[in-house]
């Protein structure tokens, strides 16, 4: 697959241990009391900030919203200019310790994909399938045709 690379997580960078790290605490905050489904996400800036989200959901679906993209509305809503350079997603099942197959749904990949056309350069996206650390070289990657204007 171009744009992807597949590895262990003893393959990832430093840079991509940290973002990749905090992700998989943020799924301690998850409030997914229907799905059973906790998400966490992790944006890794330019300067080495770190800014978490967790997926959010509400009995009045779909008022929730996604780890993602709280991640991402965090980021955007705090008018921070420094550039993501990598942004990570990881989940699992409530009451179970490995790590779950997941990857960003549509809206989030429509959103990431905004964020990076917005910053006019791309970030990693980094999440887990199937046993592996999925590194997706951008947004652009995972949502080839998206919206614009």
């Amino acid at each position: 697959m171009d744009g992807f690379r597949v590895c262990a997580p003893a393959g990832l960078d430093e840079a991509q241990k940290t973002v990749v790290a905090a992700a998989i605490r943020a799924i301690d905050t998850s409030y997914s009391p229907y799905s059973k489904f906790a998400v966490g996400a992790a944006l890794l800036l330019q300067n080495g900030t770190l800014i978490t989200g967790s997926n959010q959901e509400n009995m009045a679906y779909p008022s929730g919203i996604c780890a993602e993209r709280a991640a991402l509305f965090a980021y955007g809503s705090q008018g921070i200019s420094d550039n993501i350079v990598k942004l990570a997603v990881f989940a699992r099942h409530h009451h179970a310790e490995p790590l779950a197959t997941g990857a960003p749904c549509g809206a989030c990949r429509q959103v990431m994909l905004e964020y990076e056309l917005k910053q006019k350069s791309p970030f990693e996206v980094i999440f887990y399938h199937d046993s592996s650390y999925v590194i997706a070289a951008s947004a652009r990657a995972l949502l080839p045709f998206h919206f614009h204007l």
